[in-house]
């Protein structure tokens, strides 16, 4: 951004869009004449921050070289001079507004102000350009217009490269995100499960217990056996114990039956050693 005196117009115009006043001014450049619009007031009208703004265009390497200061004639008046008060604005090259207007990111305002901002992306440039149009040909050379043309559109692609990049971006964390959530889910159901399946009464015996239980068995039918070789005495227990708790194995044995279970056990154990 040019640090000389500001440019003083020879041409002021305030074009009227969609309800705003915007302003451009014709102004003698080195080049030749040149239409310039002043951006603050246009950042007052979508709603966007204009020291954020002007830092963006400070750091932008083409915006910062084309960026200049305009004098604009205000509507109000001196009371002193009787003349109309004028301010330095920093403007822009008609050509190179749209440069600025696409840098905005539209998924990044606020939403009340993002269809403002995606109208001023539209149309701002159409019509500004139609209420310079003859002046505005004459002051830049078809080579000129059509490279900026060029580089217009290419910022406008760009911009929306970037918002289909970080939709993009962002569609694929959701999907991570709950694809993780549902890994989550699952193995949260799975210890749930096995949670149920250690308190629920009507659950099967756990690992533990059937061992202690296939224990108690061989003692009891080794303990029997002694006594009398001639019967098969784990099965004759195991088979007894299948009836009266309605199982087909002893794996089967409902957790809520398993004291009831020992206790049989241990009371044949202690009738048969009487």
């Amino acid at each position: 951004m040019s640090d000389e005196k500001a440019l003083v117009p020879i041409e002021q115009k305030t074009v009227d869009f969609q309800g705003d006043e915007i302003t451009a001014v014709l102004v003698e450049t080195e080049e030749g004449e040149q239409v310039f619009v002043p951006l603050r007031p246009i950042c007052d009208y979508l709603g966007v921050t204009w020291p954020g703004q002007f830092e963006r265009i400070k750091r932008d390497a083409v915006l910062s070289e084309e960026a200049m200061s305009v004098s604009v004639t205000l509507t109000d008046i001196d009371p002193e001079s009787k003349r109309p008060h004028t301010s330095e604005m920093l403007a822009l090259p008609l050509g190179f507004l749209n440069g600025w207007l696409f840098g905005i990111n539209a998924n990044r305002v606020k939403e009340e102000i993002r269809e403002n901002l995606i109208r001023y992306q539209r149309e701002c440039y159409k019509v500004l350009a139609r209420a310079f149009l003859e002046r505005a040909e004459t002051a830049i050379s078809p080579a000129m217009n059509t490279l900026i043309q060029i580089r217009n559109n290419a910022l406008a692609v760009a911009a929306l490269a970037e918002q289909q990049m970080e939709h993009e971006m962002r569609i694929s964390t959701a999907e991570s995100r709950l694809d993780k959530a549902s890994d989550a889910f699952a193995e949260l159901r799975k210890r749930v499960k096995v949670v149920e399946q250690r308190t629920t009464p009507e659950s099967p015996v756990d690992r533990e217990q059937a061992a202690e239980i296939s224990l108690k068995v061989k003692a009891l039918g080794e303990m029997l056996t002694e006594g009398n070789p001639d019967v098969n005495w784990y099965q004759r227990v195991f088979t007894e114990l299948y009836r009266r708790f309605g199982v087909s194995s002893y794996k089967d044995i409902p957790k809520g039956k398993y004291k009831a279970v020992m206790e049989f056990l241990d009371d044949w154990h202690k009738r048969a050693t009487q």
